[in-house]
């Protein structure tokens, strides 16, 4: 019987191949519809690793005993994809989309430019950066709520539609790179190699902000006869004024739960009460994104269980590159397996030199766009963006193809 490593890099093989798969799933669903129940939910992205994951248990616990299975489960840290699950609820609550809304509207009628353009540039590139500040996961709520019926909707066309997708994922994995606790990639290596965020901003965050520009209105002038023509009916429709003290609070609820990112237990105490303040409350608020935020932290779980067994052949491939073919190489795994697991895999490594070290995390942020794996929040995009899409499922062929020309404009930027 092969060893348990050899089974988990084959069941981490066949995740990545049903993570590409998930559009197939989608059409064989309408095509048989007396399963379309298990067929749709094969070809939920969401649901993939933590399928994949509950088979590497069951295969642990066949090969080592029940007792090992548990205890390996058990050991792996569950922070980020509760963190993730937190943040989602939150950022994605009507007074907090609405603040940021009004204040990306008020911005964009005082340019000389169509206001409906300046939005969605918004959307594309300050969210991301704003990042920095709110985590990626809540950029990426905010950013795929506001963006849905603007530019993921009926009538644009689909490759515009990846395109855009793409340019918010890179922008997203990039953008975090201001400072050093708002990036999973960052955060993971942050104290071992004493990257502060000053140190951050010097290296990396002003190549981003570049890279983050340039994608943004790349993506806006392919869209821009698309947005013109609808857009205004979209901006008209408002809903009811919330309570500046209503706002308020749940931006005191947003910033709480960053400000506790790496405690758990306190940052869920904080969405249970969040969670009763929206019910007392319940007149200003829309339906919070409960199942949205639940799958991706699934997703997440799941990509922690089967990639805390990888490890046996990702870290050589790291160890072993020199510090240019490190940088690529690091882009095309991070497209394999989440960015932050591989930055970790480094930050084991004995005596890696400085310039080595910032490839390693250009590389993997850069990266950061090309598959739903890549980066931590983008299973968040996905699951709040499908539906704006054909079958209403999002092809990991269109995700790695639209975000082809960011990350070349982000490798740009960080190489040179």
């Amino acid at each position: 019987m092969p060893s348990i490593d050899v089974v988990a890099a084959i069941l981490f093989a066949l995740a990545l191949a049903h993570t590409f798969s998930t559009k197939f799933f989608e059409r064989l669903a309408r095509r048989m519809p007396r399963h379309a129940g298990l067929l749709h939910l094969l070809g939920e992205v969401e649901v993939v690793f933590g399928l994949w994951a509950a088979v590497l248990v069951v295969a642990i616990a066949i090969v080592s005993g029940g007792e090992r299975a548990v205890e390996y489960a058990e050991s792996r840290s569950y922070a980020e994809p509760l963190f993730v699950f937190a943040i989602m609820v939150v950022a994605g609550s009507r007074p907090v989309l609405e603040a940021i809304a009004a204040l990306l509207e008020w911005a964009a009628r005082r340019l000389p430019l169509r206001a409906e353009l300046v939005q969605v540039w918004s959307c594309l590139a300050l969210v991301p950066l704003l990042g920095s500040l709110i985590t990626e996961p809540a950029a990426m709520t905010l950013a795929a709520l506001m963006l849905a019926p603007l530019v993921f909707r009926p009538g644009i066309p689909e490759p515009l539609k990846y395109g855009a997708l793409g340019v918010l994922f890179v922008n997203i994995s990039i953008g975090g790179t201001l400072t050093s606790f708002a990036a999973p990639p960052v955060l993971i290596v942050a104290s071992t190699w004493n990257w502060d965020s000053a140190f951050m901003l010097e290296h990396f965050g002003w190549k981003a902000v570049v890279a983050v520009l340039v994608n943004a209105t790349g993506a806006v002038l392919a869209l821009r006869k698309h947005l013109i023509e609808v857009l205004p009916a979209v901006l008209g429709s408002g809903a009811a004024r919330v309570p500046p003290l209503v706002t308020v609070i749940h931006f005191s609820f947003l910033a709480a739960v960053v400000l506790f990112a790496h405690h758990p237990v306190v940052f869920l105490g904080l969405l249970l009460l969040f969670m009763g303040f929206t019910q007392a409350y319940a007149r200003y608020q829309s339906p919070l994104i409960l199942k949205e935020a639940l799958l991706v932290a699934f997703f997440l779980a799941g990509l922690v269980v089967l990639g805390g067994m990888q490890q046996w052949w990702l870290q050589p491939i790291v160890a072993g590159l020199q510090p240019t073919a490190l940088f690529f190489g690091a882009l095309g795994l991070t497209a394999l397996t989440d960015n932050a697991a591989l930055t970790y895999l480094g930050s084991l490594i004995v005596g890696m030199s400085d310039p080595a070290k910032y490839m390693l995390v250009a590389g993997a942020v850069a990266g950061g766009g090309l598959t739903v794996i890549a980066n931590a929040p983008n299973p968040a995009g996905v699951a709040l963006l499908r539906r704006g899409f054909d079958d209403e499922s999002i092809g990991a062929g269109g995700l790695l193809l639209g975000a082809l020309a960011p990350t070349a404009v982000a490798i740009v930027a960080f190489l040179l």
